[in-house]
């Protein structure tokens, strides 16, 4: 239950007792007040735990700090004195953080801030010379802090009209993928994933090309978040579309390439694993643009690599994709994935890695297929910890039985 729903919950709960107070007697003014307040505290405090205060002392006061100073050179102050440095880092963080506001926010900010400077300023300069007589200024502090809040609140709004959208553009993207469990001549599929925000750049696809063949796709839009989620469609609808005007193999991958060179942004690229596959006979022919090489664990335990065979979509306007044929036996299972996962960090700034990966595979190498995906994903979130994913994860495995 999100706060608005709340809010609700509370004002019509407690205009329903006043309606029933008109109705009949007056309830007595304690039991009033003890239910008002039970209600205040529920609002506040319902589904509150001990994790989510720890994540917001730690991860998400780290994140917010990485975020307003990611576009801080810190290391160009590095040669300075401290009582050089400091200040100038503090003033690149405080401009970074302005000039994401409007004009009329900024300015707001900016008087906000610097009346509550001025206030503890002068605080700290009373406590130096007269010690035990400082006071606080709660004068310039009451006007500061009124500023800030105002400036809070119309951030807020836009922030709750946004995750709004972006809540309905997540039922989209999601509803444009198959989820669903697929089983099918011999042939199961599951899959697994977790956008770093609401919406992700992550791209799977299963599409029946007829003649008893099935193209499985994985994908990953360089970035993350609405732009990458735009392109995610963009490469969806592109792909779905020459498919259905009957391109396969070289051919399809050389034409979605140049449509995609044409039509997204020079700074960004398009990862691509692209197969076609026979679900009764295993035999699969299959497409690496500069995707991570998926790992092709055999029956016998052996584990193979499918490394990229071209470079990733939308960086040359020719080039050309030759598909490699390789074959999937019974008991055989290829397992696809981002980079999300191998480029997970923990707290302590170390990567996942594939050789973890390479290691979680092979202790779950006799699980269902579905609980394979879901016990890696475990993994790389206990590797993770407090600290938040920062990449999309998405995880396909394409396991082959008897038939």
């Amino acid at each position: 239950m999100d706060v608005r729903q709340r809010f609700e919950k509370f004002a019509s709960s407690f205009a329903e007792r006043a309606r029933a107070g008109r109705r009949g007697p007056a309830p007595a003014t304690q039991a009033l007040q003890q239910d008002y307040w039970q209600e205040l505290r529920d609002l506040f405090t319902r589904d509150l735990s001990s994790k989510d205060l720890q994540d917001l002392l730690t991860r998400d006061t780290r994140e917010s700090v990485r975020y307003f100073a990611r576009e801080v050179d810190f290391e160009a102050l590095a040669g300075r004195v401290w009582y050089e440095r400091y200040p100038l880092m503090t003033w690149r963080v405080f401009s970074a953080m302005a000039y994401r506001l409007s004009p009329s926010r900024r300015a707001l900010f900016a008087f906000g801030t610097l009346l509550l400077a001025l206030g503890w300023l002068r605080y700290l300069s009373a406590l130096l010379v007269r010690n035990a007589q400082a006071r606080l200024d709660f004068t310039l502090l009451l006007i500061a802090g009124t500023f800030l809040f105002l400036i809070l609140l119309l951030e807020l709004r836009d922030k709750l009209a946004l995750k709004s959208d972006l809540e309905v553009a997540r039922q989209i993207q999601f509803g444009l993928l198959p989820f669903e469990p697929y089983d099918q001549d011999g042939l199961s599929i599951r899959v697994s994933m977790r956008p770093a925000n609401t919406v992700g750049g992550d791209y799977f696809d299963l599409i029946d090309l007829g003649q008893g063949r099935l193209a499985i796709v994985v994908g990953d839009v360089a970035g993350k978040g609405m732009p990458a989620a735009l392109l995610m469609a963009l490469l969806q609808a592109s792909l779905r579309t020459l498919i259905t005007a009957g391109f396969r193999g070289s051919e399809l991958l050389t034409k979605l390439n140049a449509h995609l060179f044409a039509n997204i942004p020079s700074n960004r690229l398009i990862t691509l694993f692209y197969a076609e596959v026979d679900p009764a006979g295993g035999s699969f022919h299959y497409v690496n643009a500069g995707h991570n090489a998926p790992f092709l664990m055999r029956a016998n335990g052996a584990v193979e690599r499918l490394p990229a065979t071209a470079v990733a979509l939308g960086v040359m306007e020719e080039e050309t994709f030759l598909p490699t044929a390789a074959q999937l036996g019974v008991g055989d299972r290829l397992f696809l994935y981002t980079d999300g996962v191998s480029e997970a960090f923990n707290p302590k700034d170390e990567e996942y890695g594939e050789a973890r990966l390479q290691v979680s595979l092979a202790e779950r190498r006799e699980a269902p297929p579905e609980a394979l995906v879901e016990g890696v994903l475990q993994d790389v979130l206990a590797f993770c910890g407090p600290a938040s994913p920062r990449d999309d994860i998405t995880m396909m495995i394409v396991a082959r039985g008897s038939g």
